[in-house]
C-alpha cells in the first residue's frame, strides 16, 4: 500500500493553529469586504447625527458654537469623544451581534469550533476581527467632522503625539472587541434588546464623550462614578493627544485603565466564550 503525505503533514500543531487563525481572520475581512456598506452605514450615523446637530444646526440657531476653556471651538472638543464612542460601541457590535447568531440560530459555532485551533484561539480571533472593524470605523469619523460645521465651526484637528495616539486607538479597539466577546457570550439573544438599551446609553451619555472629565469636577459623586465606564478612557485618551491644551486624566492612569481592562475583560471574555462552547 502506497502512503500519500497530506500537504501539512510536517507542519507542528502551533502552525497549523497559526494558519488556521490566519484564515479565518482572512474569512471575517473577506465578508466584511462584502457588507462595507453595511459597516459605512453603523460606523457613520452615530457621529454623523452628532456632528450635525452640535456643529451645525445649533450654531445655526445660536444655542452653541462658543469657544471652548482654551479658545477653540465645540467641535473641536468633539472630535475625540466621537472618535472614542464609535470604536467603542462598532468594537463591541462587530463581535456580539454576530456571536449572539452563531450560539442560537444559525449554530455557525459549532462549525468554527471544528477547526484545528484551540477553542481560546478562536475567542482571540474574534476579538482581532472586532477590533479591525472598530479601527476602521473610528477612522471614518475625522472626514465626517471635517466636512459637517456649519461656517466658522470647523474643528482643528491634529495629532499632537503619534505614538500615544496609535497606542490609545488600538488598545481602544481591542477593549471595546474584548467586551463585545464577553457580552455576546453571557447574554440570551432573547434578552440582548433590553440589554443594549440598559449598556450602551451610558456607555454613550456618561462616557466623556460631549465633555472632558475634569469638567465633572461640580459633581463629584458622578465624576467618580464614570471611572467604571470604560469609555471614559477611550475619550481622555484620544483627548491627550488631539487637544492636549485641555484638561484630561494623567497618561498613565488612562493607559492603566485600557491596557489593564483590555487583560483583564480579553481573559474573562476568552474564558467564558470557551466554557460556553465546550459546556
Amino acid at each position: 500500500m502506497t502512503l500519500i503525505a497530506l500537504p501539512h503533514a510536517n507542519l507542528s500543531t502551533r502552525r497549523i493553529g497559526l494558519h488556521t487563525f490566519g484564515a479565518l481572520l482572512a474569512r471575517d475581512l473577506r465578508v466584511l469586504r462584502g457588507q462595507f456598506g453595511s459597516l459605512l452605514v453603523r460606523a457613520v450615523m452615530q457621529p454623523l447625527a452628532f456632528t450635525f446637530v452640535f456643529t451645525y444646526v445649533m450654531p445655526k440657531i445660536g444655542l452653541a458654537g462658543a469657544p471652548g476653556l482654551d479658545g477653540r471651538g465645540f467641535s473641536t472638543i468633539l472630535v475625540p469623544g466621537l472618535v472614542a464612542i464609535t470604536i467603542a460601541i462598532q468594537g463591541i457590535m462587530a463581535v456580539t451581534m454576530p456571536l449572539l447568531l452563531e450560539f442560537s440560530y444559525n449554530k455557525e459555532i459549532e462549525d468554527r469550533a471544528m477547526a484545528p485551533l484551540p477553542i481560546w484561539m478562536l475567542g482571540v480571533q474574534k476579538i482581532v476581527s472586532g477590533a479591525i472593524q472598530a479601527f476602521l470605523a473610528g477612522l471614518l469619523v475625522f472626514p465626517i467632522v471635517l466636512v459637517v460645521h456649519a461656517k466658522g465651526q470647523a474643528p482643528y484637528v491634529h495629532v499632537y503625539h503619534w505614538p500615544l495616539f496609535v497606542t490609545v486607538v488600538l488598545l481602544s479597539c481591542l477593549l471595546g472587541s474584548a467586551t463585545g466577546l464577553l457580552l455576546g457570550t453571557l447574554v440570551d439573544i432573547k434578552r440582548a434588546q433590553q440589554f443594549f438599551a440598559v449598556v450602551v446609553t451610558p456607555l454613550t451619555m456618561l462616557g466623556c464623550v460631549y465633555y472632558s472629565w475634569s469638567t465633572l469636577s461640580r459633581l463629584p459623586w458622578l465624576q467618580i462614578a464614570v471611572l467604571f465606564n470604560p469609555v471614559v478612557y477611550m475619550s481622555e485618551g484620544l483627548r491627550a493627544t488631539l487637544t492636549p491644551q485641555l484638561p484630561h486624566l494623567p497618561v498613565w492612569a488612562f493607559l492603566l485603565a485600557l491596557g489593564g481592562g483590555t487583560v483583564v475583560v480579553g481573559g474573562v471574555a476568552v474564558r467564558a466564550f470557551v466554557s460556553r462552547v465546550v459546556g
